[in-house]
């Protein structure tokens, strides 16, 4: 399922503040039947800000309709802070996300809350944007995992900003056991990774078209294996 992981390109975008609903049809299904019983749309709201003297913040709410006659399913929630007091562009990085879902045929499920505390450190190269983090992390499993965290941003612009990449890649690590039923049989920790590259496409002042690659390994599924699934995407900035 999808968590954490997803911080977003918008804390590398050219402006002060930002505010962009992004609209995507997710092709999983058609991709890989096996494991995802249909292909769904996903609507995500973000919201930056960022002040040069203390740090910036970002909100972001995304909806994935993944339920009978596509009504939504899964709600995602995540917050984010990076603070500086001091002159060095190294950052205090504060971070929370969590959700919850419904499977079929009825039962509800939780995305754990997971909370961590890291430094930041965003530079440039070659016109493009970056920032790294490296975070410690809590995820509020049953039986609590503790954790370190690696996130790593990118954002460049092409022909006048006209076409923009951007995207993140995270990559954690977590208790096998949750401290529940299904789980109690499974010892050490698990690696975890998700990505999601972007690429956009202005065709108006506001309006993008664009693709978003959601990579993941072993969010979904314990297996050993990779699972990439690509969108359509329409992208309104405020």
């Amino acid at each position: 399922m999808k968590n954490v992981l997803f911080l977003v390109f918008t804390a590398f975008t050219l402006f002060v503040q930002a505010q962009q609903v992004q609209l995507h049809y997710d092709f999983r299904h058609s991709i890989d039947p096996e494991f995802n019983i249909k292909n769904f749309p996903s609507l995500s709201f973000e919201y930056f800000k960022e002040n040069d003297s203390l740090g910036s913040f970002l909100l972001k709410m995304q909806t994935d309709f993944t339920g009978e006659k596509s009504n939504p399913a899964q709600v995602f929630l995540q917050v984010s802070q990076n603070l500086r007091f001091w002159k060095p562009k190294v950052y205090l990085a504060l971070n929370y996300s969590g959700g919850l879902g419904i499977a079929p045929p009825a039962y509800g499920y939780y995305i754990s809350n997971a909370f961590s505390a890291g430094v930041s450190y965003p530079f440039q190269w070659k016109g493009a944007i970056f920032s790294a983090n490296l975070n410690y992390r809590y995820t509020a499993f049953t039986k609590g995992s503790h954790d370190m965290q690696f996130n790593f941003y990118f954002w460049k612009g092409f022909f006048n900003y006209k076409l923009q990449t951007a995207g993140s890649f995270v990559a954690w690590t977590q208790n096998r056991d949750q401290g529940i039923e299904f789980t109690k049989d499974m010892n050490g920790k698990k690696f975890a990774f998700f990505g999601d590259p972007q690429i956009w496409l202005k065709v108006t002042s506001k309006i993008s078209i664009g693709s978003r690659i959601n990579i993941f390994y072993h969010v979904l599924t314990d297996e050993n294996e990779v699972q990439v699934y690509p969108t359509l995407a329409l992208k309104r900035e405020f």
